[in-house]
């Protein structure tokens, strides 16, 4: 559940605890317009908190669907924030209508509900407007010591600038052997000071070993002396995934995959992911079969060709399957350029297959690759064996994700844009084999619930 830590960083769950104090306070905002008064038992078994619950919860995952707490870098303006917050009010008013019509008992007047949701979302709005126009107060921040002034050194520096003040830069601590690439004025230690020493002097309470070269260069005793003292000892490529949700694979050697945490995958961990696959699987298809007539009349209509398209993929341990999707591109479209990345307004796509490909509807015919076993819900993109071949070659640890079955969707899928170069390549990887580290239930249902999000708001599709 290490993955939890990244994706509940202190920001996000500021803005939840938030949010559900201003919910409850919308809830009861509501009956006491109705009733003029607050007459409401508290009783996990009274109706009345059982409505509460269900009104917090309701718009507390229409929130997490419109990206409410996703957005770490302060980018969003007023305007945005509006449009996402009413996004979040008309969608809650929706699924609380559903759930009225399955469970009439637990309804809510239409006016308490309506009134409830204006509150707040006004509420909501004003919340986050006053957290991103101060300043985070960085003495509530862990203050971090990074042992190098290398290149990674610089690299593990400038993602603390990024934390939102969740950690604070305490400097640099100068080695012989070490190149100066960081601020010169950062650096507090290295002259002869011992590194507990320079540890108490700047208040760290965090030590990351960011050494481009470690051999015959790191002072063991004196980070034995800060590991014995309570403080909180990482190297760079943990400290990397840590703050990111992906892995650090340019700087880390064999060793530490070998001797890290993770990458277990147990007999019941492969049971509950043979359950899991084929429960969803059977569920897409059954909400999908009415569609699956429709969009092979549509796509035979709009141009020449078969409805499915099959390709090769590569699989687990690098074993070859058939991957069958619907048809989004033109008949025959590789037979001059050979195997080549999708581009973004790729020409060679059609107009039925731009909707497909938007709303992910091509893939529905991959369901039956997880009954048959070549696939899973999450995992890694399965590539093609051209690419592969390639990226091989190029991007050390590539065939490591092939040591599970690729996915329909994934972390890499919901983290990153789709990818059409070697560079992307990369940076999925870092997901890829971060999702396998940390493999579990918890996190394939994040994937899940994540992948909607992604589809509802049409994004990463080529």
């Amino acid at each position: 559940m290490a993955f939890l830590k990244h994706y509940f960083n202190l920001r996000t769950i500021k803005f939840i605890l938030g949010d559900i104090v201003l919910a409850v306070i919308a809830f009861l905002a509501g009956f006491y317009l109705r009733f003029g008064a607050l007459q409401i038992g508290f009783s996990l078994y009274d109706p009345i908190g059982i409505k509460g619950a269900l009104f917090v919860v309701s718009v507390l995952f229409c929130s997490f669907w419109a990206e409410l707490y996703n957005n770490n870098d302060r980018s969003w303006g007023k305007k945005e924030i509006l449009i996402r917050v009413g996004v979040v009010l008309i969608f809650s008013y929706g699924l609380l209508s559903a759930l009225y019509l399955i469970v009439p008992d637990l309804k809510l007047g239409m006016g308490i509900r309506a009134f409830a949701l204006v509150v707040f979302g006004m509420f909501q709005v004003l919340w986050r407007i006053f957290y991103d126009s101060f300043p985070p107060i960085p003495g509530f921040a862990k203050r971090v010591l990074i042992l190098g002034t290398g290149p990674t050194a610089e690299m593990i520096g400038s993602l603390i600038h990024k934390t939102d003040y969740q950690y604070v830069l305490a400097g640099y601590i100068n080695c012989v052997a070490e190149p100066l690439s960081v601020p010169k004025n950062f650096v507090v230690g290295g002259n002869g000071d011992s590194i507990m020493e320079t540890m108490k002097r700047t208040k760290s309470r965090k030590l990351v070993i960011s050494l481009t070269e470690r051999r015959g260069t790191l002072p063991l005793r004196d980070i034995l002396a800060c590991k014995f003292s309570g403080v909180d000892v990482l190297d760079a490529p943990s400290f990397y995934e840590q703050l990111t949700g992906k892995l650090l694979i340019e700087h880390t050697n064999p060793s530490w995959f070998i001797f890290s945490d993770g990458f277990k995958v147990t007999f019941l961990k492969r049971c509950y992911k043979y359950i899991f696959d084929n429960l969803f699987s059977l569920i897409g298809l059954t909400i999908a079969l009415p569609l699956i007539p429709i969009i092979a009349v549509l796509i035979k209509l709009d141009s020449p060709g078969p409805v499915f398209f099959k390709q090769l993929r590569v699989g687990k341990n690098e074993k070859l399957f058939w991957l069958y999707k619907f048809r989004t591109m033109v008949q025959n479209a590789e037979d001059e350029t050979g195997a080549v990345w999708a581009q973004k307004h790729d020409p060679r796509i059609t107009r039925m297959g731009k909707i497909l490909r938007k709303t992910r509807l091509d893939e529905v015919p991959q369901l039956f690759s997880v009954l048959k076993g070549d696939m899973s819900i999450v995992g890694p993109r399965p590539e093609r064996p051209e690419f592969v071949e390639k990226l091989k070659e190029i991007i050390p640890y590539y065939s490591e994700r092939h040591f599970v079955k690729p996915g329909i969707t994934g972390w890499a899928q919901i983290k990153y844009p789709y990818g059409s170069s070697v560079e992307d390549a990369i940076e999925k990887l870092r997901y890829d084999l971060y999702y396998m580290k940390h493999l579990s239930f918890f996190l394939d249902l994040l994937v899940i619930l994540e992948t909607f999000t992604v589809v509802s708001m049409g994004k990463g599709a080529q």
